[in-house]
């Protein structure tokens, strides 16, 4: 793997403005991929999800053909890693006002997969159960913003290297999503997760599992979730593009086995993370 590969705007570079917006006012969007021998796995999907949110954050981002490019070589010259895709509204504006027209940024860089234990995967984590509640905001729920600091002060609560996840709740309780996961429920062969329509980000693996369970057969429906659901489902897990699925062993004082919901999601996830990657070689 290559060190410190980092593009900005198409150049070789980790310069970035200061007056960039981004940068100003977390102004933006990012996405995060898992590559695997230089090929970016569920590509579209990131790329579709990052129009999604550009577009709701009114970013007139028109330079998809050369993030292709970029994606691609970016990739290929890396191999095994993580590629991080951030957009930005650019530089420019007068405060809060958005510059007319926005030149909007891209900023692609390369990382070293992080290692985790594989017990994590197969035995299960520990969660822990933040303080801090995330902010109702229909506006950006779901979105993958550059305005990360309610993740940051929920991660900060805890510092035992066991305990990998933290559970987010909203600002009425609401179980929503773990600091750097979406959260699924299993209690009488249903899979749940929670709505995403006051806050939260609609993970690209979380939207995978859903559909994957659905190929299987499983009802699956996404409702408000409190921590009574969760302490009486059946199966806890979760789920990102970097850590797959995660079963959850405890929270407090419940504990949990990796159950078979998990069991078969966890192997069609990692049928199509191997798939991708031997498709697109």
């Amino acid at each position: 793997m290559q060190a410190n590969l980092v593009l900005v705007d198409g150049r070789s570079t980790t310069l970035i403005t200061v007056a960039d917006r981004g940068f100003q006012y977390g102004d933006g969007c990012f996405t995060t991929l898992e590559v695997r021998q230089g090929v970016p796995l569920f590509q579209e999907r990131h790329l579709q999800r990052l129009q999604r949110d550009y577009t709701r954050l009114r970013i007139p981002f028109d330079q998809t053909a050369a993030l292709h490019a970029e994606l691609a070589a970016m990739a290929a010259e890396g191999g095994n890693g993580v590629l991080k895709v951030i957009l930005t509204r650019g530089a420019g504006g007068r405060g809060y006002r958005c510059p007319e027209p926005p030149q909007p940024s891209r900023v692609l860089s390369f990382h070293p997969m992080p290692e985790y234990p594989t017990a994590w995967a197969s035995a299960g984590v520990a969660l822990h159960l933040c303080k801090t509640r995330l902010g109702i905001n229909p506006a950006l729920a779901g979105i993958k913003h550059l305005n990360r600091l309610e993740q940051i002060l929920a991660r900060a609560e805890w510092t035992d290297p066991d305990t990998p996840e933290g559970l987010l709740l909203d600002a009425q309780g609401c179980v929503t999503e773990g600091t750097m996961s979406n959260v699924f429920l299993v209690q009488g062969g249903v899979l749940t997760t929670p709505k995403l329509d006051r806050c939260g980000v609609a993970g690209v693996m979380r939207e995978m599992v859903m559909e994957l369970a659905a190929g299987m057969g499983l009802r699956v429906r996404q409702r408000r979730c409190r921590l009574a659901d969760v302490y009486q489902a059946d199966e806890v897990f979760l789920s990102n593009c970097l850590i797959g699925l995660w079963p959850v062993r405890r929270l407090g004082e419940h504990a949990w086995r990796p159950g078979p919901c998990f069991q078969r999601l966890h192997a069609a996830v990692a049928n199509a993370k191997q798939e991708a990657a031997a498709c697109a070689a």
